[in-house]
Parts: structure tokens; sequence; C-alpha cells
């Protein structure tokens, strides 16, 4: 019989793990009973004796990350059942089947019971990302649970882990986990999301190969562009700015400083004719910051979609001066009754600091300003109640006076 290493916490460090947070921080740990390794599969016990949570062990300031509050029998079960509920959510949602949207987020991390793990699912295609060594060598039960709940659909597993975990390509094993002679020829997604035609390259793309988290809010921002002139910047592969040229905008300016994102751009531009055939679409390859204090100031919807300014918690007060200095520019350049729509992921500046952020920005402006929405990630990234954390995406929507 296999004997676990333990974990032994400090009596007062156990209560956050009695309530359910899925992190256990180095700080907290009393002591290890037997040798353990980064990646191992540890169980977690009070200073009494007492079981508490398992989990996979990291060497980092997050020591382990609880994947069950109750011991654990078998690993494959567990996963398999995580992953099944997962998917009924995603039906529930109609998502998973047979609709104007196929490609959405399978597996959520700590939302869906698996801490350190993303899996997302392009029309027959899952895009595998692990955050943690012990998460990332659970590959084989992955493609397993993805075989038994996709079946025939399932085309082929990538696993993009290599760029997180900040292992080169020459060192990564082969990242097609399954299913690379299924493809031939094609490295490119051809997916639908609300009924817009999408292409998207999860090997070049960033993080899995489509922001899938900003489908509610590239909905919502479709109902208010009608007739109008847009300005989509950090436009990465054009989402935003295809779906306000399919609702109706006359213009639609997109600015990121990829070129490769504003090629992307353009072909999915391409893929989704314009509703008004005068509509009129212009990317630029440009440093945001600078085109905001160049261009004209005649916009009446400006999209503020920004990669994460902060990486952890040293970079938050500067993350949040970028944010100020942005918003500021923004609101320079909006006509009067525009809207301007927002946005963080940075998982460190919490949402207070964002609205912190903006409203400074909206002060060194000098402009009226109306919160007229929140916005957040859509339903297919869930967060546990437990773990506050995982509520990255943060979105406002303004108008100026």
């Amino acid at each position: 019989m296999v004997t676990l290493p333990h974990i032994i916490l400090r009596d007062n460090k156990a209560d956050a793990v009695r309530r359910f947070h899925p992190w256990i921080f180095s700080g907290a740990i009393k002591r290890i009973e037997s040798e353990v390794h980064e990646g191992d599969w540890v169980e977690v016990y009070g200073d009494r004796g007492d079981f508490l949570a398992a989990g996979f062990y990291g060497a980092g300031s997050i020591a382990v990350k609880v994947v069950s509050f109750q011991p654990v029998e078998s690993l494959d079960a567990l996963f398999l059942e995580r992953f099944q509920s997962a998917y009924a959510l995603r039906q529930q949602l109609g998502l998973a089947g047979d609709g104007p949207t196929n490609c959405y987020r399978l597996i959520n991390s700590e939302g869906d019971g698996l801490p350190g793990l993303i899996v997302d699912w392009y029309n027959g295609v899952a895009v595998v990302l692990t955050y943690s060594l012990g998460m990332a060598q659970q590959r084989d039960r992955i493609v397993g649970c993805l075989k038994t709940i996709y079946g025939s659909q399932l085309q082929a597993v990538y696993d993009k882990s290599a760029t997180v975990l900040h292992i080169s390509k020459s060192q990564s094993e082969n990242q097609y986990l399954f299913g690379r002679e299924n493809l031939g020829e094609k490295r490119v997604g051809d997916v639908l999301e609300n009924g817009h035609r999408f292409y998207v390259d999860w090997e070049e793309g960033q993080k899995t190969g489509f922001f899938l988290d900003q489908r509610d809010s590239r909905q919502r921002l479709s109902q208010r562009v009608a007739g109008k002139k847009v300005l989509n910047t950090f436009c990465y592969s054009g989402g935003f700015s295809v779906y306000a040229l399919q609702a109706g905008a006359a213009v639609v300016h997109s600015v990121d400083s990829s070129a490769k994102a504003i090629a992307w751009t353009e072909q999915n531009v391409g893929l989704n004719p314009a509703t008004d055939p005068a509509a009129i679409h212009q990317s630029y390859t440009a440093d945001v910051f600078n085109f905001l204090k160049e261009c004209d100031d005649d916009y009446d919807v400006i999209i503020l979609d920004p990669p994460a300014f902060a990486k952890g918690l040293s970079a938050r007060h500067q993350a949040t001066l970028a944010y100020r200095r942005l918003n500021h520019l923004a609101l320079l350049k909006i006509r009067p009754g525009g809207l301007v729509f927002t946005f963080s992921c940075s998982q460190v500046v919490s949402p207070d600091n964002f609205k912190g952020a903006v409203t400074a920005g909206a002060i060194d402006a000098a402009r009226p300003v109306r919160l007229l929405g929140q916005l957040s990630q859509p339903a297919d990234h869930p967060t546990s109640i437990y773990h506050p954390e995982g509520q990255y995406l943060k979105g406002l929507v303004l108008e100026v006076e």
C-alpha cells in the first residue's frame, strides 16, 4: 500500500481550508511527513490529525492546490466525475450541442474543481493548459476523460502548457496528445460563436487561441453599435470588431501592436461580411497608448481590452497606473454620449482596484461619466464561491457626456 505524503498545517492556519479555499500557502505548513516532490499527490491534515484536503504539491508560495476536501480512493474516478459534471453544466448552458456556438470552456480550473487545469473546446479540438506540474502530469487522465465524454466528436487534443510552464517546445513532449493525424494539414480551427465565424490558431495564438471569456461582452457590445464609429483596441483576433460590423456599425477601427494579431483580425472580418455594405473596417498595427494620443476624437464606442498588466502582486501598483492612463486617454477621444467598454483580466487587480483606476482616469479627463453596467466572464468560466480570486475578468460600461 502506497503511503501518501502528509502535509500538516499550523493550527491557526487551517481555517481557510475548512472554509473550502482551494489554495494552501507554504507559510501555513507546520511540517511535512515523508519525502515530497513538486507535483506529488498529497493529503493535508490539521495539527490534531483531522483530514482536511488532498491535492497536488507545488514548490511555490501556493504549496498545495486542493482538488478534493474528501479522501480520494481513485484519481481516475475523481477526474472523470469532474469532467462529466463540467460537461453537464455546458449542456445546461446550451453550449455543448448543435447551436450557434461550438466553442466554449469545458474546464475552468478551481471553478470546475480541477485547480491548475484549463480545457477549451474548439469544434472538435480540445486545447489543454496546465498551470502546475502536478496537473501537467495528468495528461493521460485528461485525454482519457475527453475521449469518454466526446467519443467520436473528439478529433484532437493539443497541449499548450509549455508556454505557461516556461518549457521550450524542443524540451516538451509532442504537443498533440491525441489525434494529430485526424487533422491532416489543418492547423487552425473553424468555429462559431453566436453565429459569427472565427478561425482559431491554437498553435500560435495567445492562451488557447481565442478569448472565449469575452463572448457575453461581445454580445452586449453588439446591442449598442448600430450606425456608430467604433474603436477596438488590443483587438487580438478581432472578436469585438466582427461583432460590431455584424451589428451594423458604420466604421470599425482595430488596433493591436502585433502584426500577427492584425492579420488574424483581417481574416476574421473577411469571414463575416458586414451587415451594411458601406461599412468601413481599418486595421492599425500600433501601440495602443500612442494611437489614442494621436487619433481623432470622434469615436462613438471604444473598447479597451488589454492583456493582463499585472502577473503578480508586485506589479499591481504599476498595473493600476496603466489602467488609469489608458482610460484617461480613451475618455478624451470619445464623443459626447459615447460609450467605453473597459476591461481588466489581471487577477491580482480586484474589482474595486480596477474601478478606482478607471475613476481616477475619468477625473483626469475632467468629463462627466456614468456607469451603465458591469461585465465579467460568462457562465462557462464558473468560479467557486469559496475562491473569489477566480473572478479575474472585470469590465465596466461607461457613458461619457
